[in-house]
């Protein structure tokens, strides 16, 4: 819903990896029908940095990392939201380096975070991609020029393909294909960036859990399908990719 909320990391009780956790609920005081859309670790709240916030409609926000310095028990407003839009990722940023967006359907787009200039806490923030009927944003990187990007598909399909792949454009473009979105390989889930010496996690809807060394998938070009990573089930899709 665009607001933040903020918590001393020794608050939160150390579990095993057995044990079920607590609710979220019994550490933020949240709204009614929301939900996490992002972490940030953040040690001390300088003016060097600044939280760059990405929503599924394809706005983009950044704001001094200072202006969140004084949180509340009720949390504060971070961005204000448009119409059904929701807030799918943050990242913490230089103010100098470059975003990568990537969309369901298959489109992508990198620019300068200079494009985005520095607003207020309630401000609504500026288009970062123009979105085709019924896509939305998925997932946002800052880009590292020596990683490469993973795509991870519904259907179990992903593939990675170096940023310097994505030509630098100005933000609010219609993108680029990043992947090919097919009955075949499915939707795109995650976009994640990876390196040689990183492992993935993919989760399914059915529960079905499988990690893969990042090395075993090959680097090819960005409008490609890519190989399969996870065999599923009859009915079942791919719920999530973590690094």
């Amino acid at each position: 819903k665009g607001r933040v909320y903020w918590r001393k990391a020794f608050e939160i009780p150390q579990a095993s990896r057995q044990a079920k956790g607590k609710a979220i609920v019994n550490f933020l005081a949240l709204g009614q029908e929301e939900t996490i859309a992002s972490f940030l670790q953040v040690r001390e709240f300088d003016d060097q940095h600044f939280v760059l916030m990405v929503t599924g409609g394809g706005v983009v926000k950044k704001t001094n990392l200072t202006a969140y310095s004084h949180p509340r028990t009720a949390g504060i407003q971070a961005i204000r939201l448009k119409d059904k839009d929701q807030l799918i990722d943050c990242k913490l940023t230089s103010g100098k380096n470059e975003v990568f967006l990537a969309t369901e359907q298959g489109k992508a787009i990198r620019f300068s975070e200079r494009l985005v200039r520095d607003m207020g806490r309630t401000a609504s923030g500026v288009r970062g991609i123009r979105l085709g009927k019924k896509d939305q944003v998925i997932a946002a990187e800052i880009v590292e020029p020596k990683a490469t990007a993973l795509t991870v598909t519904s259907q179990g399909f992903g593939k990675r393909s170096r940023f310097q792949d994505y030509r630098l454009t100005s933000r609010g473009g219609k993108g680029i294909k990043n992947t090919k979105v097919t009955a075949k390989n499915g939707y795109v889930v995650n976009v994640i960036t990876v390196d040689d010496r990183d492992e993935i996690i993919i989760v399914t809807e059915g529960a079905m859990v499988v990690r893969i060394p990042v090395n075993q998938i090959r680097t090819v070009g960005r409008n490609t399908q890519g190989v399969r990573l996870i065999k599923l089930k009859s009915k079942d899709e791919v719920a999530s990719a973590m690094k």
